[in-house]
């Protein structure tokens, strides 16, 4: 075999094993990346929902607290702010979600589904869980979501769900004496949870994975074809050369060619030592004549 088809065949080689490495390596960091960036996303909704809650909380609700004796308001209560803030949001954002889920909520649309429902009792089961991370297909592709407990760590909640007998009248005319009760102090009774969808984020990471591997790819390509230029030239050609004239002076065709150059590499040090050879077979031919 040929030095350049060895050459070539070794350099095949590192770049498939580099290639295969590079790529397992860039994949996974490109999708840890593009996750943790769905994350940060999904905390932030979380923390603008807890900043909902709070201004509710310490600027509306004292406000209105005069009117709960003639009506019940749902917008004094933060968990409904926090929900008419992001369901707002989701008119131009649909793919995004965020819920209260509640295993016995007051207000009907905060009850937990089936997979809300096991966040709850997984936060019930481990009070010293206060943050869940999870994935979940759903009918527009593949969420995120991200969970934090709602805790009972307030008797002001109880004024509403602990007994129907305490709750304010306007509240069970609202919504009825059957869901919302029986909380009680430092009970686990629902999860605020948000969905992120991860579509975006991973796509973008796909592209750059591919934008990344095929620039890889055309670096190879390119070094690939300046080596061999760079081996044909500097190395294949000269060591040609070298062997035809070798060759024809075994033959004892003593005037084929002068070994010359003017390289000191390794190729022209033997070019230097194969002359030398030449002329030391010459005077041995003359002397035996």
């Amino acid at each position: 075999m040929k030095l350049i088809w060895k050459f070539n065949l070794v350099l095949l080689g590192i770049f498939v094993l580099g290639f295969a490495i590079a790529g397992y390596v860039s994949y996974r960091v490109l999708q840890a990346n593009a996750r943790e960036e769905i994350v940060q996303n999904a905390r932030l909704m979380m923390e603008a929902a807890l900043s909902s809650r709070t201004y509710t909380n310490t600027q509306v609700k004292p406000l209105l607290d005069t009117q709960l004796k003639y009506a019940f308001l749902p917008q004094t209560v933060p968990a409904y702010a926090a929900t008419e803030m992001f369901n707002e949001m989701r008119k131009t954002h649909p793919d995004y979600g965020y819920k209260e889920a509640t295993l016995n909520p007051t207000n009907p649309r905060d009850r937990a589904s089936d997979w809300e429902a096991d966040i709850v009792n997984a936060f019930r089961q481990s009070k010293d869980n206060v943050e869940m991370v999870g994935e979940r297909d759903t009918p527009t592709g593949r969420a995120l979501y991200l969970a934090r407990p709602i805790q009972v760590t307030s008797a002001a909640c109880l004024v509403c769900h602990s007994t129907i007998e305490v709750a304010p009248k306007t509240m069970v005319d609202l919504y009825g004496p059957a869901n919302g009760f029986g909380w009680k102090m430092n009970e686990v009774i629902g999860a605020q949870v948000v969905s992120v969808p991860m579509s975006v984020p991973i796509k973008r990471a796909d592209q750059t994975f591919r934008t990344f591997m095929l620039s890889l790819a055309g670096v190879f390509i390119v070094t690939f074809v300046l080596l061999n230029v760079m081996l044909h030239m500097m190395v294949i050609r000269r060591v040609t050369r070298l062997s035809g004239i070798a060759d024809q002076v075994s033959l004892g065709n003593l005037d084929a060619g002068e070994f010359r150059t003017r390289s000191r590499d390794e190729i022209g040090v033997l070019t230097e030592a194969l002359g030398r050879m030449k002329v030391s077979l010459v005077q041995a031919m003359k002397m035996l004549e």
